[in-house]
């Protein structure tokens, strides 16, 4: 069964999801100006007269584990998608990549390859690489999962600006504070299924769902709540 947020732009959005739970995050379109997601555990079928490739351009990913291509410089794993997927002159590319460094507070690592940055600067380059296609749209895959517990915050204070700015963002996380506390909406996932979607505040007060409940509560015993 595949669920689908259809036409429908939430400024953010949080997916609270059980420990242990794979999902996988689907993207397409009926229309070029409607944009979907969906979340399913099995592909859905193609849809004919898309171009999913042009769809796949205005949203960003940023993976748990950084994927930063390690033999390329920072600078390098920045520019290659605006270069070879935009089709921006390498001058554009560079410039584009070096403000968004700088926003950042990377720009001293240009130069730098991955397996020289801290897990945080790496996330965060990761972020900025995403950034440089000017998504429309960001996913983030629990960004802060494989951090010491000292280098989240740097990475949350990142995804804090983007939502300050009106980034519209799908992200999975385990973080629950930092969820409640700026998610405008909020979906609980259950065995592949959305069991409940709401504003923030609701999902986290005055959840309807007994599961969601149970699971907020453990959140609670647990003090990360």
């Amino acid at each position: 069964m595949a669920l689908v947020l259809d036409a429908v732009w939430y400024p953010r959005v949080w997916i609270l999801v059980r420990m242990g739970l794979e999902v996988e995050l689907e993207h397409g379109s009926r229309d070029p100006e409607t944009d979907v997601i969906s979340i399913s555990q099995k592909r859905p079928a193609h849809l004919r007269g898309v171009n999913v490739n042009e769809i796949r351009r205005q949203i960003g990913i940023v993976f748990q584990a950084f994927n930063l291509f390690p033999h390329m410089s920072v600078l390098r794993n920045i520019t290659l998608a605006p270069r070879d997927v935009l089709g921006l002159s390498r001058s554009e590319a560079k410039e584009r990549a070096m403000l968004l460094l700088e926003r950042f507070g990377l720009e001293d690592k240009r130069d730098e390859y991955p397996d020289r940055l801290s897990g945080g600067q790496q996330q965060r380059v990761a972020i900025v690489r995403a950034l440089a296609m000017q998504p429309r749209i960001m996913l983030l895959d629990e960004v802060t999962s494989a951090l010491d517990p000292e280098l989240v915050s740097e990475v949350l204070e990142v995804i804090r600006e983007l939502a300050a700015g009106a980034m519209t963002m799908v992200i999975a996380t385990h973080e629950m504070v930092f969820a409640r506390d700026i998610a405008s909406r909020a979906c609980f996932l259950d065995d592949g299924l959305i069991l409940e979607q709401g504003p923030s505040d609701q999902i986290f007060t005055t959840p309807r769902e007994a599961r969601t409940q149970r699971f907020l509560q453990r959140i609670v015993a647990a003090g990360r709540l």
